[in-house]
């Protein structure tokens, strides 16, 4: 006699699973997407099917996913789908990683090469389970993509690297052209939004980035609308202008199901421009700041534009 056995469907996040529902309330008009589907989210599908990549696109629902992929703009997500964090607002999955793919970096340049692109963003799970935090992974990546496609400027949205020694140093020194690190929201919500992480770590691994190299260009981002206020992003745009950071974004939180972190907020339009106003009064060469503004959102129009206003910088210096 056979004894057939269940077999559960994979919960995506299990830390979750206990929490009470947080109701996911209707959109405004002004943050309403069309679904996908046109030829070039197709063919871009394809190309990350093909070579058995995963993108933040579709691992975080992005909103965006129609438009930047109808470009065949993709971001990639290298070191698995799964990550060892558990953060609150974050919909990629969390739990055990597989082991690396020693094979991945080349199939991201492979794919990188197919898709014309002139700028890549890679970014990757948290992998607190590997000596390095996945490092050495990006910097080989970067060099894959280097050799695959030597036209495109790299972009790497990285983890904090927290009480990794010496991984930041890795991936600086393999030169990506855009350095992004994302602070996600202001401290006082650390405990709740980002609790595996340390606010301050990331703000100095920011600042490290420029004391290595003050040529590279730094990034970071956050949500609004998690329950921070006004006086709060202002001191986060103070803090990362001290760590000489040169690009903020920062977009509206999008509440994935109804066990993440409640949408405390739906920030205006006129607020947003409001903000982008203040940081590039304080400093910043480059700011996007809109409700669908996410970390890699336009980030190829972006980088020329922030090479640009370095230039101008320079020569009216």
């Amino acid at each position: 006699m056979t004894v057939e056995t269940e077999h559960k469907p994979r919960v995506r996040h299990p830390e979750k699973a206990h929490k009470p529902d947080n109701p996911i309330q209707r959109k405004p008009k002004w943050i309403r997407v069309k679904a996908p589907v046109s030829s070039g989210y197709r063919e871009t599908r394809e190309i990350i099917r093909d070579n058995g990549l995963h993108t933040v696109c579709e691992e975080a629902a992005c909103p965006n996913i129609g438009e930047c992929w109808a470009k065949k703009h993709a971001t990639m997500m290298i070191m698995g789908d799964t990550c060892t964090r558990a953060c609150s607002f974050c919909n990629v999955a969390t739990g055990r990683p597989d082991a690396l793919d020693i094979f991945e970096p080349k199939r991201v340049a492979d794919a990188v090469a197919k898709l014309g692109l002139e700028h890549v963003v890679v970014t990757s799970v948290d992998r607190d389970d590997l000596e390095d935090g996945g490092a050495a992974h990006f910097a080989q990546t970067i060099r894959a993509i280097r050799h695959a496609s030597p036209g495109t400027t790299i972009e790497v949205l990285t983890p904090d690297f927290l009480r990794k020694d010496n991984a930041l140093e890795v991936v600086v020194e393999a030169r990506p052209d855009v350095f992004n690190h994302n602070l996600e929201t202001v401290p006082r919500l650390y405990p709740s939004v980002r609790p595996g992480a340390r606010y301050y770590a990331s703000l100095r691994l920011l600042d490290r980035v420029k004391d290595m190299d003050p040529s590279m260009f730094t990034k970071s981002g956050m949500m609004a609308g998690l329950g921070e206020d006004r006086q709060e992003v202002l001191q986060v745009m103070d803090d990362l202008r001290s760590a000489r950071v040169d690009f903020l974004t920062i977009g509206q939180y999008l509440q994935p199901t109804v066990k993440h972190h409640p949408i405390e907020k739906f920030v205006t339009p006129d607020e947003f421009q409001q903000y982008e106003t203040r940081a590039y009064n304080k400093g910043f060469l480059m700011v996007s700041a809109t409700p669908l503004t996410r970390s890699s959102y336009h980030a190829g129009e972006d980088f020329q534009r922030l090479r640009a206003a370095r230039e101008a910088k320079q020569a009216a210096s």
